[in-house]
């Protein structure tokens, strides 16, 4: 039998942004929380590489990148952390490329105004994290069954949990009155037994429901300088050929670091991660020769990530299905409440999403738990 670790009110699956909003909300409201999280990092999706040990301040992101002036939540984020923001920059003409041609447009009609973090967008989850009592958040934890009864919810991690992430031997099980699951929903229903079953309907919309990025490639090139500016361009392309389907400026204040980086979406289940020579030939006929010689080449593919995309995400295409109402609904007889960015009834998919569906969770959450 795996042995019971403690109880708390509410148990978060998940230290991304939207389970570290929900693990806040709650504790704030005096009830006690712990946040699970299968990495040994925080952020989940929020994911920024450090360039050298020089600049460890100087990081790249490999996840989110943007947030929106319509976006409330973020903006109040970042001000309420004192964390510095830029704006992305789009200034300069664009490229397209079809299979035929590359041209220069005029303007920019590609981009448009977006915020930037600009010391990594993980800064984020970083800062809520600090905000959360010594020892509420264990790395290292992925939950392997939820199992619910009359008088509460046991939530069962793999290997001991343990506040550095370090792994540990056997298994432990945390009593609580609710759940918040932070993780996509697909994630969810492939990973994470739950006892009893959520209905057949509900499972069968989050076993359809994509997760965003998560079949995704996200490559990032780090440059001695911005040479593109030099040349009138943004730094921004979209691309029929590719292999990459629109890149972008991803540079730092004032240009420094210099870093273009883009998307590159799987052309069938199972497809090879892109290669760098594939990646640099495009960059050449992009932007020039000066693009043939990155500092860095950085090519992630979220596929890869197995706590943010089960197998065959790929085929995972029902956008239609994100802030689905049944997300909205509790399970588990009102005792587990989905938060993950894609069950958000706005702003699905961004970061302002996972704020929406965290604090929506919690308050679900706080909403049904006993008087203290």
């Amino acid at each position: 039998m795996t042995p019971v670790e403690s109880e708390v009110d509410v148990v978060v699956v998940g230290a991304g942004v939207a389970g570290l909003t929900a693990a806040e909300r709650i504790e704030s409201a005096g009830r006690s929380v712990r946040v699970f999280e299968a990495r040994a990092r925080l952020g989940g999706r929020l994911l920024s590489h450090p360039i050298d040990t020089q600049r460890p301040h100087l990081r790249l992101d490999l996840g989110a990148t943007w947030f929106w002036a319509n976006e409330p939540r973020v903006l109040a984020l970042v001000d309420r952390l004192g964390i510095a923001t830029h704006a992305q920059h789009i200034h300069g003409d664009a490229v397209y490329q079809d299979p035929r041609v590359v041209q220069r447009l005029e303007g920019n009609p590609i981009a448009g105004p977006a915020g930037r973090i600009s010391g990594g967008m993980d800064q984020l989850a970083e800062a809520l994290g600090a905000l959360l009592s010594d020892g509420t958040v264990r790395l290292g934890s992925p939950v392997k069954r939820i199992a619910s009864d009359s008088s509460g919810i046991s939530v069962e991690v793999e290997g001991e949990s343990r506040p550095d992430g370090e792994p540990g031997r056997g298994g432990s099980s945390t009593r609580a009155q609710s759940v918040v699951l932070a993780i996509p929903p697909a994630l969810a229903v492939t990973t994470i037994a739950f006892s009893p079953d959520i209905p057949p309907d509900t499972r069968t919309i989050a076993e359809r429901t994509p997760v965003w990025m998560g079949a995704m490639t996200k490559i990032v090139a780090l440059y001695s300088h911005a040479f593109w500016r030099d040349q009138g361009l943004a730094g921004t392309a979209v691309s029929h050929r590719g292999p990459m389907r629109e890149v972008h400026d991803m540079s730092g204040v004032d240009g420094s670091p210099a870093a273009l980086f883009g998307f590159v979406p799987p052309t069938m289940i199972g497809s090879p991660v892109v290669s760098e020579a594939e990646v640099l030939s495009q960059l050449v006929a992009l932007f020039g020769g000066q693009a043939a010689t990155p500092e860095a080449l950085i090519i992630h593919d979220w596929r890869s990530e197995a706590f943010t995309s089960p197998p065959g995400v790929e085929a995972l295409q029902s956008y239609e299905l994100f802030g689905h109402p049944v997300f909205s609904t509790a399970e588990l007889g009102g005792r587990l409440h989905w938060a993950s960015t894609e069950t958000a009834p706005a702003f699905a998919g961004h970061i302002e999403g996972a704020l929406l569906a965290g604090e929506r969770a919690a308050a679900a959450a706080l909403d049904g738990l006993p008087a203290s």
